[in-house]
């Protein structure tokens, strides 16, 4: 992005009376849930599917109060390791499968997304949480708790070699079964989820600083700087030193 074009999205953005304008945008989306937290785990922010969720008469309601206040314990402890894991390492949380409570109080799977949020300073000073119902998959039994598990045991180990009938046991389904699960929710291979969870995890060094690019490589679980290349240039087209040039300023 030019130098004019950064200057007039940040003018425009300025002038936004109100942040809170993306909270009404997700307000019409009931199988979507949309969330603000600071570093304490306290809401700032949620839609209004949350607040329907969670039985609140308002979806102000909400604010101050922690995930322990408004879901069962067993969800708000899972939510509050991965809140923790985003503000000690600073990265996104991609992917996650999670319970989560639908209108009439009974549980279902979300697939959830959080980014942090950055002060002016750069610090994290919080995140942002989108989580969007997967009710067909649930409702057919393709998502459970060990496919959970299975993602999880991904999202964990990527730099590690894994085997897919090591991923597949843990979801306790046989590796075709497992494809077609991944395939119905994430539009991927079991092989291209873990792929896709090694390029994105590189991503995220090469932007973050000038870490050498052999040394994310191997903690990214690839063989060497050659083998990240070639996967990272088939999925975003650019070698990994192109992507760090173009968007490290």
């Amino acid at each position: 992005m030019t130098p004019q074009l950064t200057q007039w999205r940040e003018a425009f953005l300025a002038k936004v009376a109100s942040p809170l304008l993306f909270e009404t945008i997700f307000d019409h989306m009931p199988d979507i849930v949309f969330s603000v937290k600071d570093r304490a785990g306290r809401y700032v922010s949620i839609s209004q599917a949350c607040a329907d969720r969670c039985g609140l008469l308002h979806k102000t309601d909400a604010i101050g109060k922690t995930a322990y206040d408004l879901f069962p314990e067993h969800m708000a402890k899972r939510y509050g390791l991965q809140d923790e894991a985003l503000f000690r390492t600073g990265r996104p949380v991609l992917d996650n499968l999670d319970l989560t409570l639908f209108k009439d109080r009974q549980p279902g799977w979300c697939l959830t997304h959080k980014t942090p949020i950055l002060d002016a300073g750069g610090d994290v000073i919080g995140l942002a949480c989108l989580s969007k119902d997967l009710q067909e998959p649930s409702r057919t039994g393709g998502v459970d708790g060990r496919l959970a598990q299975a993602v999880d045991l991904i999202q964990a180990n990527y730099a590690k070699p894994l085997r897919l009938e090591e991923v597949a046991v843990v979801a306790g389904v046989s590796e075709a079964q497992l494809d077609r699960r991944m395939k119905k929710i994430f539009q991927l291979s079991t092989g291209q989820f873990i792929m896709k969870t090694r390029i994105e995890a590189a991503a995220q060094r090469l932007t973050s600083g000038m870490e050498a690019i052999t040394d994310i490589a191997i903690s990214c679980g690839f063989f060497d700087q050659s083998a990240l290349t070639r996967h990272f240039r088939q999925i975003t087209g650019l070698t990994p030193g192109q992507y760090r040039k173009l968007v490290v300023r």
